[in-house]
């Protein structure tokens, strides 16, 4: 180790969230001058797995404040890192694991730490001279494959207080040659997805992630008014735009039993699971996320028997970036793509042992910001650096989505000829063998 890539300094800072909540931002110094700076999100959405983050409680901001988590990376994290070598993220990461304690990260919170394991990464890169995605990616040499846009027009589930069941309605642009192409054609879903909403009396703001507030009197009406957008904006349903959507199915069932309170409907697992294939027999979706609860593995594996050659199924609540998860469920038949939220773990090492357990597999990868966001853009350079074939950021509106999506046109503009989009090839064809190895490089 040099001395110039040696940690000197790591300071946590109280700042804030796209909902307007507390979030923790870390900023760390290297010997050599190099600086770091990265700031954790927040779900709503969330699996009963994932780590978790530290929150005040009581009655300030709600409960959501983050004055213990902020004190923790000066008084514990900031100690312990002192000396470290800014490069070995690996050894960074392990010393946060250890200094924390816990199997859930709530020692000291996973915001403090995938903020600091972050923040590290951005240090170590600016000390090599790259970009981040540059120094993520190594020694490789060659195309670099930009990430599929996974975009939001309507929200809902928890990001538009359960106004409709399903989460998000999203579309991806399989005819789109480039990024800046696919954002364009997003570009006017969306607008064209406003303008049917206002037309029909039925525009009532956007939703936690920038998508269309989703006022409609069941959740097929979404899917209805999604295909007549596409078609507005002059665009082939399925063939140029399709629709991707994350069911969040935890959030409404429990123990098999699923109920759709917009619908007026309580299904049990087999009637879940045909309702979702009539949707899929009628309206151009190619990916599903979280279609049945983290609860249901027996639902979960017979939908992906049933559907799994030819529709993306993403694991995410059932998932929750957890390398070991993804093995096991590989190994059963279960899902076959994983989305990968870094805060869901707590650090950037294992997010990235969970990234290449679905490589090993044979899984898709999408890497995915969540519903609390802010300016921060460390996603979009794992997608890059890490090569991770889909991106997954929200809507196509308010800032801390844009920041995103503008980033990644930038990217693109830097590589230049370098650039590859990845389009639309999220998944093994086949799924893959149980004797694969799952091991992390």
């Amino acid at each position: 180790m040099t001395r110039a890539t040696s940690i000197e300094h790591v300071h946590g800072r109280r700042v804030f969230d796209s909902r307007g909540r507390p979030t923790v931002e870390a900023e760390v110094r290297l010997q050599g001058g190099a600086v770091g700076r990265a700031i954790a999100p927040a779900g709503a959405s969330k699996g009963s797995a994932e780590a978790v983050d530290r929150r005040d409680g009581g009655s300030v901001m709600g409960g959501h404040d983050v004055r213990g988590a902020v004190a923790a990376v000066g008084e514990r994290i900031a100690p312990a890192l002192r000396g470290l070598n800014g490069r070995d993220q690996v050894a960074v990461d392990e010393a946060l694991i250890a200094l924390d304690g816990t199997a859930n990260r709530s020692g000291l919170g996973a915001n403090a730490m995938i903020a600091v394991s972050m923040a590290v990464a951005w240090a170590a890169a600016e000390a090599a001279g790259q970009p981040l995605w540059r120094y993520l990616l190594g020694d490789r040499q060659g195309p670099v494959t930009l990430p599929l846009p996974e975009i939001q027009i309507f929200g809902g589930g928890a990001h538009a207080a359960r106004r409709v069941d399903i989460q998000d309605f999203m579309i991806v642009c399989p005819g789109a040659e480039t990024v800046a192409q696919a954002l364009d054609w997003t570009a006017e879903v969306y607008r064209a997805a406003g303008e049917l909403m206002a037309e029909s009396g039925r525009l009532a703001g956007v939703a936690d992630e920038g998508g269309w507030w989703p006022v409609f009197a069941s959740n097929e009406e979404a899917l209805e008014t999604l295909v007549q957008a596409i078609e507005r904006a002059g665009r082939r349903p399925g063939d140029e735009v399709a629709i991707s959507l994350d069911v969040a199915a935890s959030e409404f069932g429990r123990d098999g039993s699923y109920r759709l309170a917009r619908d007026g409907r309580e299904l049990g697992r087999d009637a879940m699971i045909e309702l979702l294939e009539g949707w899929l027999a009628r309206y151009p979706i190619v990916s599903i996320e979280d279609p049945l609860a983290e609860d249901d593995a027996e639902g979960f594996l017979r939908f992906t028997r049933r559907f799994g050659h030819a529709v993306q199924i993403i694991g995410d609540d059932f998932l929750v970036t957890d390398a070991a998860r993804v093995r096991a469920a590989a190994q059963t038949g279960i899902a076959n793509a994983v989305l990968i939220k870094p805060n869901q773990r707590g650090t950037l090492m294992e997010t990235l042992e969970c990234w290449k357990a679905a490589k090993a597999y044979g899984f898709g990868g999408i890497v995915s910001a969540r519903s609390g966001e802010t300016e921060d853009v460390t996603i979009c350079h794992l997608a890059v650096g890490w090569q991770v074939p889909q991106l997954k950021v929200g809507s196509f509106s308010r800032s801390e989505r844009m920041a995103k999506w503008n980033e990644l046109l930038r990217l693109e503009e830097a590589l230049g000829d370098r650039a590859r989009f990845a389009g639309w090839a999220p998944y093994a064809a086949s799924p893959p063998s149980p004797s694969a190895s799952g091991r992390s490089a």
